[in-house]
């Protein structure tokens, strides 16, 4: 059993995990704007994507996908915004008619309670309706941030990792890893 972990020390130690040995060095004609990229987004939404998608490599472009669902998300949380204000401030004319003494003929089969608790349905709806809008708009402008930290990821053939053995404090036999990330 010794001699079959000493051998598999032996061969583990012994080899290196790397795909090539060449290192070149990846020359990027201008940098990624990590900033650039959000204040774009903050801007005008899906346009960091765009930018991020126009500074990828070749062969990664996949950021493009994720504008029509920006204005989808932002669409319909502002559609159901509107809906709800208008539905509450309709609610809030009738209520106060109502007072009043005038029933429109829309709301007849309401009553007053019922109209009040319409009212205040439609209104917690489009508070929720601004907190849609306010998170899609974050998330987008978080995306654009995060995607611009990975433009320029490297995830090429020249990473490796190399396990050697060595001596800890002179004395302690161990392994040494080093990573190559270029």
């Amino acid at each position: 059993m010794k001699g079959l972990v000493l051998l598999l020390f032996i061969l583990f130690t012994s080899t290196s995990f790397a795909s090539k040995d060449d290192t070149t060095a990846v020359v990027q004609d201008t940098l990624h704007s990590v900033k650039k990229a959000v204040i774009l987004s903050v801007v005008a939404p899906g346009a960091g994507q765009i930018y991020n998608h126009i500074a990828m490599p070749k062969g990664k472009k996949k950021a493009f996908w994720k504008v029509p669902l920006i204005y989808g998300a932002l669409g319909a949380s502002t559609y159901f915004l509107i809906y709800n204000q208008i539905e509450q401030k309709n609610y809030k004319e009738e209520y106060t008619l109502r007072q009043d003494n005038i029933t429109s003929p829309n709301y007849a089969q309401f009553t007053d309670a019922g109209i009040l608790s319409l009212y205040k349905q439609h209104l917690d709806w489009r508070d929720l309706s601004i907190l849609g809008v306010a998170v899609v708009y974050f998330i987008q402008i978080i995306d654009a941030g995060v995607e611009a930290h990975f433009v320029s990821f490297d995830i090429s053939e020249d990473l490796s990792m190399k396990l050697e053995p060595t001596f800890l404090n002179y004395r302690t036999a161990g392994l040494k890893m080093s990573f190559n990330f270029r």
